[in-house]
This record gives C-alpha cells, sequence and structure tokens, in this order.
C-alpha cells in the first residue's frame, strides 16, 4: 500500500542522513535569471500571494509535499547527484522563480536548466524519525524562493531512503507520484551507464500559457464564469465553508492541524460501489452523496455546494509532467433532510461530472472579473472546504509503490478552512482532514467523522441511509 498522509506520519528508519540542496553558483544564477512574459498559473499566483501576505506567521506557511522510498544495498552517491539535477533539469516548473513588482504584479523569472547545480551536504546519523523530519522541513525553503526543494538519502544497514521535499507550488498529488517514479527511472539511467530512457515530458511553463490565453478571453459574458459567480451568489457570494462552527474568529494566523482515520475496508468498498452502480453513480458520486448528507445532518441546508481538486493535465507530455497541474471544480447538488442516499448518489454523480465543465476556467479568474453589484464577497487569499478523491490505485507505477515501502506526504502550513481527502488503496479508503487546531474545530471534526462513517456504513450493510428528519414539538 502507498503510505499517503502528512510529514508527522513518515517515520523513517534511523540512518545517516545525506541531503542535496542548491549550490552557491546556482543560487547566484537564479537571482540574475531574466524575467519571462510567461505568468504563473492562476493557482500560483493565489498561492504566492497569499504565502506573501502571511509571511509573519511565524510557521511555514507555504505546504511542503514530500515522497519517500526505500531501496535495498547501499547508494551510489555520485548517481544520486546526477539523478537529482537531471530531474530538476528536465521538469521545467524548477527553473523559475517568482517576484512581485511594485505594482504588485507577480513576475516570472526563468534560468538555465544547465544552470541548476545541487550538491551533497553529509549530516552524520539521526537516530529518530522527529529529528529527519524537523531537518527535511528546516531545510527545504518556502515557495518565493527559488530552490523550495530539497533531496536527501538516509542509508541504513542493508538499504536507504530517499526522499523529495518540494513546495507545493511545483507539485501536486500525481506529480508527487512522477516523481517517484521518475527518481527511480533516472537512477536506472544512472547505474546503467544511460541505458533506460525516459519519455519526453511537456512543461508546465507551456501549460501556463495555454491557461492565461484563455483566461484573457473570458468575460462575464462568458458562460462559464455565469456559471461560477450564479454559483457563489447562491451560496450568499462566498466560497463553500465548513457546515460546523470551527471558532477561528479574526485570528490571522491559525495553524492547521490533521487527522487520518480508515474510512471502509476495500471489501466494504467494493459493497459501497455496487450500491453506487445500481442507483447510477460510481463510486466518486457516492462519495460526494455521502458527504452531502452527513453534512445535511450536522448543518441543515436544502444544497450541497463544495469544490474538488481536478487534474488539468491534457496533452500526451504533460502526462508525465512534474507541475501543478490542478484546478477546482464545483459539486453541487440538491439534499435534504428525509433523502435517501440512493435517491442522491446519480444526482451527487452528475453534478461531479457536470462541474469538469469548468476545469478550464479557474474560479480565481471568474471572481477577478466580479463587478461588485453581483454581491460577491470573496476576499483575497480566500479558503473553501475541499473535498479530493483519489483513487490511488490507478496512479501510474503505483504497483512498486509496495516493494519500496513508497509514501506521499504534506505538511501542515496554515488552515482557517477544512480540507478533506479521501484515498482508495488496495486494502482500505482512508479519510484524512487538515484543519484549524482549536477545541471548537477538533470537536466539529470528530462530529464529521462519525457522520460520514455512519453513512457508509449504513450503505455498506443495508443498501441505504436516510438523514434523520426532526420534528420540531
Amino acid at each position: 500500500m502507498v503510505n499517503f498522509g502528512f510529514i508527522e506520519e513518515w517515520v523513517p528508519a534511523p540512518g545517516k542522513l545525506t541531503s542535496w540542496t542548491a549550490s552557491p553558483q546556482s543560487l547566484d544564477a537564479a537571482r540574475r535569471a531574466p524575467i519571462v512574459p510567461t505568468p504563473p498559473s492562476h493557482q500560483q499566483e493565489e498561492y504566492l500571494r497569499t504565502v506573501r501576505r502571511h509571511g509573519d506567521a511565524g510557521f511555514r506557511v507555504s505546504r511542503l509535499c514530500m515522497i519517500a522510498f526505500t531501496i535495498p544495498g547501499a547508494p551510489d552517491y555520485p548517481a544520486w547527484t546526477r539523478t537529482f539535477n537531471a530531474f530538476l533539469r528536465r521538469h521545467d516548473t524548477f527553473w523559475s522563480w517568482f517576484s512581485f513588482e511594485p505594482d504588485g504584479s507577480v513576475r516570472r523569472h526563468v534560468m538555465s536548466p544547465w544552470a541548476i547545480r545541487f550538491l551533497p551536504t553529509e549530516h552524520g546519523e539521526f537516530g529518530a524519525s522527529a529529528a529527519i523530519r524537523a531537518h527535511v522541513e528546516l531545510e527545504t525553503p518556502a515557495a518565493l524562493w527559488w530552490d523550495c526543494c530539497s533531496f536527501g538519502v538516509i542509508e541504513h544497514a542493508d538499504s536507504f531512503t530517499v526522499y523529495a521535499a518540494v513546495d507545493h507550488l511545483h507539485t501536486d498529488g500525481i506529480a508527487q507520484a512522477l516523481s517517484c517514479v521518475d527518481l527511480l527511472m533516472l537512477y536506472g539511467n544512472e547505474l546503467s551507464g544511460g541505458k533506460v530512457e525516459s519519455a519526453p515530458v511537456d512543461g508546465h511553463l507551456a501549460y501556463c500559457e495555454r491557461e492565461r490565453r484563455a483566461s484573457a478571453e473570458l468575460t462575464l459574458r462568458s458562460p462559464q464564469v455565469r456559471t461560477w459567480l450564479e454559483l457563489l451568489r447562491r451560496n450568499g457570494g462566498g466560497v463553500p465553508g465548513f457546515p460546523l462552527d470551527l471558532a477561528v474568529g479574526d485570528q490571522e494566523y491559525i495553524r492547521g492541524t490533521q487527522i487520518t482515520v480508515p474510512l471502509v475496508s476495500e471489501d466494504d468498498a467494493v459493497r459501497f460501489e455496487h450500491v453506487c452502480q445500481l442507483h447510477g453513480g460510481r463510486f466518486t458520486g457516492g462519495l460526494f452523496a455521502a458527504a452531502a448528507l452527513a453534512e445535511a445532518e450536522l448543518g441543515g441546508g436544502e444544497w450541497y455546494f463544495g469544490l474538488t481538486p481536478a487534474n488539468t493535465r491534457s496533452t500526451p507530455g504533460e502526462s508525465g509532467s512534474v507541475g501543478w497541474y490542478t484546478n477546482l471544480i464545483p459539486v453541487e447538488f440538491p439534499v435534504r433532510a428525509g433523502d435517501r442516499f440512493t435517491a442522491v448518489v446519480a444526482t451527487a454523480q452528475a453534478a461531479h461530472d457536470r462541474g469538469k465543465d469548468l476545469i478550464d476556467v479557474s474560479l480565481h479568474r471568474a471572481v477577478e472579473l466580479a463587478t461588485p453589484e453581483l454581491g460577491i464577497r470573496v476576499e483575497p487569499g480566500w479558503s473553501a472546504r475541499m473535498l479530493s478523491y483519489v483513487d490511488v490505485r490507478k496512479i501510474p507505477g503505483v504497483e512498486m509503490f509496495d516493494q519500496i515501502n513508497g509514501g506521499m506526504y504534506g505538511s501542515r502550513g496554515l488552515s482557517r478552512e477544512v480540507y478533506i481527502w479521501v484515498n482508495r488503496f488496495t486494502d482500505v479508503t482512508q479519510l484524512s482532514l487538515l484543519f484549524p487546531d482549536t477545541p471548537q474545530a477538533q470537536a466539529a471534526i470528530r462530529c464529521y467523522i462519525a457522520a460520514l462513517q455512519a453513512v457508509f456504513a449504513a450503505v455498506v450493510a443495508t443498501g441505504d441511509y436516510a438523514v434523520p428528519v426532526t420534528v420540531s414539538s
């Protein structure tokens, strides 16, 4: 099974740690890199603005994404130096850094890939997993710096663990899995003297250019923009939020905390999926139907409105490209107290599929186009409740993760909303949540987990579930 979770859940074995970071010459070349016309993607720009806005938070606001895997035998350190540099030169997202101009615009600087050179540093023996985790987080710069990534090897008695820590600015969930496969292929190529070829990849810069060209043509009259803004207006002018009070108040900086729990076993996931199929849905629709019913029970209401990330890779070369290729799409449908799961699942599935019509139209761009009379009240740096579903079994190369104890992890960062990940593995479907670290939020999350687990358990056991109807006296 792929290990999936937060950095605190990564438990590397003790060993001798060597890490790779940018050389002084590379840092100097990055500082001198010229500005190019290609802007960041909408997602990247808003992320950069948020990181900059909260620069005095006192903890890492930008999200660190990390992969790790273990290989038998002893590491070839020169081969790993060549591997990490080949990886950075292969994916053009790593050639960029971004500056803020006096007028507030974000500009991209691009350096030559051949000026990129990461060098190893030996740090000696580490006996505790916590110390290794702390080293990785402290050593890896945040998103506002070019070198916001680091690599490492932890050498054990008869094996070694490799990690790659990359700021979210340059990666996403799929890219993390791709990075693992890519690094193994590149290392194999180095050990074999160039006999392991990697398929060519398209660059992230071309994706950003494509997205921005399309965005520049959008207006308030564009159907996709109208759809986004109508959804926000129906939601009181704002993005979707968690149905229970998280007690964040006016606190500007609230660090996130996390929890991961089993949702269903794979046998039960198969039963759940079968019920979904019998009633016009798939597992994805069933998940959103269950979430909507759980939220209807917790917070009332007659309409579910959520956001979910979608993969925006669309060319053959992008299928293997490392970068942040995601956009948020809406999932919205009616749900009321007393509705049954079997009556909602097809509607939820249709809503998820319909949301894909907006995959190429950023919510950030729609909000940017909104005029005051529309009543849109989305503030800069907004955050929204998000529910992500990944069928990890279908990730390319996932079958080798079991053999190498492969894992993908993320840091906590800043949190004022609830981010929910449901990941389906070969033996279990897990529920992970990142949320504000307040006592009230802790209690609210426990209620949410119990409600969602109850829906899944009932569907698996009886084939249906209905939100209880409260009768007022």
